[in-house]
């Protein structure tokens, strides 16, 4: 994109020339009114109640607010003469739960639901000659430059220090300018966004056929050439596995509960406080350590006292599983590269005899949707989703000869391999995409970009 023919230095740091016709003036000065929202109550079922807008009901990707998951609360008339939103009004959130994008971030009221913003919100509503939809789009570039953390305060929540962030200073074209950049940023953002849809969407297919890949060959063996190249039968005769979940399995397999393809019984990791993190004793394990490729996160480094670890050191081929909470049912297998490792409470130990099951294999056996389909019909439910050792034991799985195991784990790491390359690349080009959404915004509401033509 072209630039402006003519540029000034604005004065502001973090904003450096803007076009020379250009002002440059407080935030506050945009706007006629800045009001900050209210919880209320209860909603009663009358004319008092009103959707209440948080931040986690904003959305970020078309700066519009999302009422599709506000909740309604009541309110006293006077909050909603102060409060109450009209469509062009913009909510910014002022407080959350961390310094992340969401303190500072601004979407446009586009509705005409009675409706409010949320305490830790407020009610913004521009100037006559300043138009709403770049308002939002340049208090979200602030928020995207740094601008606004820089001007948060974390306590036990992140606060903006509104008075000052309303007398910083920003950029403001002629109102048609105004439009034009607004104009053009809609349209190039709404492509964007639709690219980044379409990249999704893909890893999304990517995924469910990975799944149904490793389901299909782990409960019915390899694909008919695929068996032929490793020396097996291409087409077996199948059997009636006797569990429902699991349906057939090749006449040949046998179907055993997991605890009959261990050396030990499961065994729970060390109820331990995550406090230290001298490099020269054993890590500690989390299930929050561990990525979805199964590598262990540098960043969350603890560890435990030798004589601590010893009771819960693992060895090559220990599968984890996870026990409760949100990750119940993911699995890891232990790899000799993490260096010497003991596993927390939260994670059940499975240490497979590797003369009747490969751990790869049944590593893979929990990436299955029968797998997760026993899961959902297993859980103990409390406060969270809960699955016990003796239920993990009890899980019933297909057993292949172990070459024929070997071949089947052979053939996935392949095939996944190649799957995980084309999520990973797709996953790239969605980070490429709204890095250059991002600059594009930044570039066109502080005037680095000539977008009127």
């Amino acid at each position: 994109m072209p630039a402006y023919p003519h540029y000034r230095d604005s004065g502001v740091e973090w904003l450096g020339e803007v076009p020379k016709h250009w002002a440059v003036v407080p935030l506050k000065s945009m706007i006629q009114t800045f009001v900050g929202g209210s919880w209320g109550s209860e909603a009663g079922e009358d004319e008092r109640d009103a959707q209440c807008i948080r931040a986690t009901d904003f959305d970020y990707r078309r700066l519009v607010a999302d009422l599709d998951s506000a909740p309604v609360r009541s309110f006293p008339q006077r909050d909603a003469q102060r409060r109450g939103l009209h469509r062009g009004e913009l909510v910014m959130a002022t407080s959350a739960g961390s310094t992340d994008r969401a303190v500072g971030a601004v979407v446009v009221f586009d509705s005409d639901q009675p409706a409010l913003p949320t305490n830790f919100a407020a009610r913004m509503v521009p100037r006559d000659d300043v138009d709403t939809w770049f308002l939002a789009y340049l208090h979200n570039a602030l928020n995207m430059m740094g601008v606004t953390r820089s001007l948060t305060n974390q306590v036990t929540i992140a606060n903006l220090d509104t008075p000052a962030y309303l007398a910083s200073h920003g950029p403001l074209p002629p109102l048609n300018e105004q439009r034009a950049i607004a104009a053009y940023l809609d349209r190039e953002t709404e492509r964007i966004d639709a690219l980044v849809a379409k990249k999704r969407l893909l890893i999304e297919r990517l995924e469910e056929y990975r799944t149904a890949l490793i389901t299909r060959t782990v409960t019915s063996g390899l694909p008919p050439d695929a068996a032929r190249a490793a020396g097996l039968d291409p087409s077996p005769r199948l059997k009636p596995s006797g569990v429902e979940w699991l349906g057939e399995v090749p006449e040949h397999w046998e179907v055993k509960e997991l605890k009959r393809l261990l050396v030990e019984p499961l065994q729970y990791g060390a109820n331990e406080p995550a406090e230290l993190d001298d490099p020269t004793f054993p890590r500690y394990v989390r299930i929050t350590d561990i990525d979805e490729a199964g590598v262990l996160r540098d960043e969350t480094f603890r560890s435990l006292p030798p004589e601590v670890a010893a009771p819960y050191l693992l060895e090559d081929g220990d599968l984890l599983l996870a026990r409760s909470g949100a990750t119940v049912g993911k699995s890891f297998l232990y790899r000799p590269d993490w260096g010497t490792c003991a596993y927390a409470g939260y994670l059940i130990r499975a240490r497979v005899d590797a003369r009747s099951a490969d751990a790869r294999f049944v590593r893979y056996f929990t990436a299955t949707s029968a797998y997760w389909e026993w899961l959902d019909s297993t859980y103990i439910q409390a406060t969270i989703q809960n699955v016990s050792a003796e239920r993990y034991a009890s899980l019933t799985i297909p057993v292949p000869p172990v070459h024929e195991q070997h071949a089947i784990v052979a053939f996935l790491e392949r095939q996944t391999a190649r799957v995980t390359d084309l999520v990973e690349r797709a996953e790239a080009a969605i980070e490429r995409l709204q890095e250059y959404r991002t600059a594009l915004i930044t570039a066109a509401v502080t005037g680095k970009i000539d977008v009127r033509e």
